[in-house]
């Protein structure tokens, strides 16, 4: 293993980030510096019940913060997760949020940054990433977000964006703002090293998936394209050994940047195994990393003839064997196999009896529009259905 200390700096891309092992110590100063004297920290209940974040509340407590944790949200955060935290935060008289844990924490913290100080009656679904709906909110009434990822996945901690479940009719929103990014970032290592090996899979692959969609997407952005490569071959480098040893701090921290390259690189869009991960979480309240794990190879297969020359670069950047397509399917399919993710959704627990319903939420899910290949309801589906059955 290198030196690590060679890691511990600073950048702004797109928000101000702190990266380094033993960086949380500067937790309390950086909410200090975006204004705050009384943050809520929000994150998840199996987070909230370990030393970690007792530990991180003591010691801000210690430097002057007035700190209180709100942790009543779902592994799949949902809109009435998003209100009680709401109601928390404002009964707390807090003036910012510090996000802690992994993608459920950051986006539920997001979404109630975000609304903590809205109007009266403004609906959080009123600020679904549709059109210009973000215009709906006061950009002045967001408040400030520390971000502090526990596991290396979501990026969440530098994007714009929440997913959050409306559970009166099953479907997962993506609630966007500009503003909603937060303002500084805390990336330190040395919070992941007690993930379990299959969270740190799941977690993983879920960043390469967002690197992989962005590098397919059909859309212009350059810059997104480099950062979603590079994404990719620190996954290739650091996942096996993060997932091999927990403690390992460079790959640790090699992952929690992949993770932030995925969100970062995503700008450029999204596909298919987003727009069925999406409608499959919502349904079956299933572990979003892990279900971008299944459905990677399966939607490779089915956009094949529009992604021929992207994955003939993409081999050859990761010095894979043979340039093409089929050589990154057998990448990707032996990358699962070493991480012991599963071939197919059934062993979830998923089954074919919503297979229309997945079909037809996938195809109007807002990351269907920058699939390299525009499906129907039917070819939704039927992705989903060899993704069930293990049929490649």
């Amino acid at each position: 293993m290198s030196d690590i200390s060679c890691y511990t700096t600073s950048w702004n891309y797109p928000s101000s980030i702190l990266c380094g092992t033993g960086r949380i110590a500067e937790l309390a100063s950086q909410c200090r510096e975006l204004g705050m004297a009384s943050p809520l920290l929000v994150t998840d209940p199996g987070l909230a019940a370990l030393p970690m974040v007792s530990d991180v509340v003591e010691r801000c407590r210690e430097q002057g913060l007035n700190v209180a944790v709100f942790s009543h949200i779902k592994g799949n955060p949902t809109g009435a997760n998003v209100i009680d935290g709401v109601e928390v935060f404002r009964q707390g008289g807090h003036d910012g949020v510090i996000a802690f844990g992994g993608g459920s924490g950051l986006d539920a913290a997001k979404a109630i940054a975000l609304m903590a100080n809205q109007r009266e009656g403004l609906s959080l679904w009123s600020l679904e990433d549709v059109g210009d709906n973000w215009k709906n909110a006061d950009a002045e009434a967001i408040v400030p977000v520390v971000a502090v990822p526990t596991t290396a996945g979501t990026g969440s901690e530098v994007g714009r964006a929440s997913v959050i479940t409306d559970d009166s009719v099953h479907v997962k929103r993506i609630i966007f703002h500009p503003r909603m990014v937060p303002a500084r970032v805390i990336l330190d290592p040395a919070l992941t090293t007690g993930l379990p090996p299959a969270v740190t899979a799941a977690t993983g692959m879920d960043a390469l998936s967002h690197c992989l969609e962005a590098w397919c997407a059909p859309t212009y952005h350059p810059m997104a394209e480099g950062i979603a490569v590079e994404g990719m071959r620190r996954v290739r480098d650091y996942l096996p050994r993060a997932w091999r040893d927990g403690e390992d701090l460079e790959a640790r921290l090699n992952m929690l940047v992949a993770s932030s390259m995925g969100a970062t690189a995503f700008q450029r869009g999204l596909g298919a195994m987003h727009a069925l991960a999406h409608p499959l979480g919502a349904l079956f309240d299933a572990h979003h990393g892990t279900l971008n794990a299944i459905l990677m190879p399966y939607v490779l297969r089915a956009n094949e003839t529009a992604i021929g020359e992207p994955m003939v670069r993409l081999a050859r950047y990761l010095d894979l064997c043979q340039p093409g397509t089929a050589t990154v399917i057998d990448w990707v399919l032996d990358m699962r196999e070493r991480l012991q993710i599963p071939h197919d959704l059934r062993a979830l627990g998923i089954d074919d009896r919503q297979a229309e319903k997945v079909g037809e939420m996938a195809v109007v899910d807002p990351s269907a529009a920058t699939n390299p290949m525009a499906f129907d309801a039917r070819g939704y589906r039927d992705i989903f259905l060899a993704a069930l059955d293990g049929k490649l």
